[in-house]
């Protein structure tokens, strides 16, 4: 890597909440970093869209880059962070031109490393420069740093987390108040909690780019996003968070990543008592389980200026002090490739499963009919009391099964005659980590 220098200067492309709130640390506290880093930190060089806002720090002494990809060029920059966001265009050119150019790069931008990960680590191992990325999974907890380093020595069997506030904070407020899913998304977005367009955070997406990177780390994988089984919280009604409650679980979005399986990204139940079931709210929390660790569990903001920023400056201290690893903790020759058959299947495990049927005779026995057909054994059931459109939730709770064997009675399931909507499947994941 580069030798130790007194001054590293930075470039940042990406002046939104978080890049501006990293520009703002840079400068305001630039004698307490430097002495972090055992340099100076000295950001030299900008670009965003927009050149007049105030972004409340001192832009005068600057340079202004108006295409952000040029920052690459200029040739007295040592680090450029990117936080322009995307896995594709501007994004994707500052990060390549940037390493090729013998630069390190610092980012948060955890859709790009899911999709073009192993590229970019081959571009920073034959340039002889650091790609860091803390920042892209978990904001405020050092997910990427505890894998690669703290619990470097270990042998991972299994990665987990919830990675996704939104997602976190409307299943905690669906079980909480009992609304629809449409009224709290709606009440995210009013708090700046959701996008305006919510599909990348409610559908798995953002959640399973983050699995992607722990999974890679984790198990020596090349990061593959499209290996991953993506199933997010749309699904999910007010019924369900009852249901679960009386059976003693609670619904979260988490993501799991297990060696020799590809990751999945699902809406779950847990047992009450687990660690990851009293995760409420915008926090994320991720449980590493390996030898000699057994389980560890960490839990803070996922989200955010302060956190993502607080991500951002540590990879810059670590290059200052020379603290440079690869970016999937081992040369790109070394890391094997996801076996993405069967995607959406891990260890075989117990699953809920809820209908909307017609309260009549018969319906029952169809039902566990087709089950049957497919090697699914009932552990549980429980169906309410009559409803004035004679349409009711039946609800059980299945033995262990793949979720192909559930995918493909699913599907014959919901042509019977009497379920009037599509079935809500979700799997039941052990407690590992005692609460």
């Amino acid at each position: 890597m580069n030798q130790q220098k007194s001054v590293l200067k930075v470039g940042l492309a990406g002046l939104g909440v978080v890049g501006s709130e990293v520009a703002r640390q840079l400068t305001t506290r630039s004698v307490a970093l430097g002495a972090a880093a055992g340099c100076e930190l000295r950001l030299v060089a900008i670009a965003a869209r927009d050149r007049m806002a105030n972004r409340g720090f001192n832009t005068s002494t600057m340079m202004w880059v108006e295409s952000a990809a040029d920052m690459a060029a200029i040739e007295e920059l040592d680090i450029v962070v990117e936080m322009i966001g995307g896995s594709e265009g501007v994004a994707l050119d500052i990060v390549r031109n940037a390493l090729v150019a013998g630069k390190h790069v610092v980012t948060a931008n955890k859709a790009l490393l899911a999709h073009h990960g192993s590229e970019l680590a081959t571009l920073a191992e034959e340039n002889d420069v650091g790609l860091l990325f803390e920042a892209s999974v978990a904001g405020g907890i050092p997910a990427i740093k505890t894998l690669r380093e703290g619990l470097a020595g270990n042998e991972f069997s299994r990665v987990s987390g919830i990675l996704n506030g939104t997602c976190n904070y409307i299943l905690t407020r669906m079980e909480k108040t009992g609304e629809a899913f449409d009224n709290v998304l709606a009440e995210a977005q009013n708090l700046g909690y959701a996008e305006a367009e919510p599909s990348l955070d409610v559908d798995g997406i953002d959640a399973a780019h983050k699995l992607t990177l722990l999974g890679a780390i984790a198990f020596g994988q090349k990061p593959n996003f499209d290996a991953v089984f993506i199933q997010g919280i749309r699904d999910v009604a007010a019924v369900d968070f009852t249901y679960a409650n009386k059976l003693g679980f609670r619904i979260k979005l988490v993501g799991v990543a297990e060696p020799g399986m590809a990751p999945r990204m699902q809406t779950c139940l847990l047992p009450l008592n687990c660690q990851l079931a009293k995760v409420n709210g915008v926090l994320n929390a991720v449980e590493f389980h390996g030898s000699p660790i057994g389980g560890t569990l960490s839990i803070g903001q996922g989200a955010g200026a302060g956190a993502t920023a607080s991500a951002v400056l540590a990879d810059l201290i670590d290059i200052g002090r020379g603290r440079i690893t690869l970016p999937f903790g081992r040369p790109v020759a070394e890391l094997s490739e996801i076996n993405s058959t069967r995607k959406q299947d891990g260890e075989d495990t117990p699953f809920y499963l809820r209908l909307m049927v017609v309260d009549q005779p018969g319906v029952l026995a169809d039902v566990t009919k087709v089950l049957q057909n497919h090697q699914i054994s009932v552990e549980s059931l429980l169906q309410q009391g009559r409803s004035p459109d004679d349409v009711v939730p039946l609800v059980m709770t299945t033995h262990e099964t793949s979720g192909t064997a559930l995918a493909s009675a699913l599907v014959a399931i919901e042509t019977l005659e009497a379920v009037r909507a599509r079935p809500v499947a979700m799997p039941i994941l052990p407690d590992e980590v005692e609460g």
